[in-house]
């Protein structure tokens, strides 16, 4: 039994840029959201706020989903 080295490199990377990817666009989403609040709680409103935190959440629903699609296909 040999272990194909390359694949392994490749799917390790894969992974651990995926993992970033969501973490990412849901920590910009948190960010989006709080300054959100605080130009509300100042009498503003942000709509381009809310449109890139719901942006960055679909985003990282839609690798999620996409992932977990690949494992159940």
């Amino acid at each position: 039994m040999t272990i194909a080295w390359g694949s392994l490199l490749v799917v390790a990377v894969g992974s651990v840029a995926v993992a970033v990817t969501v973490v990412s666009l849901v920590a910009f989403a948190l960010v989006a959201l709080s300054r959100c609040r605080e130009e509300a709680a100042g009498g503003g409103t942000s709509t381009a706020g809310l449109v890139l935190a719901a942006g960055c959440l679909a985003g990282a629903l839609v690798v999620v989903g996409y992932g977990l699609y690949v494992i159940a296909a």
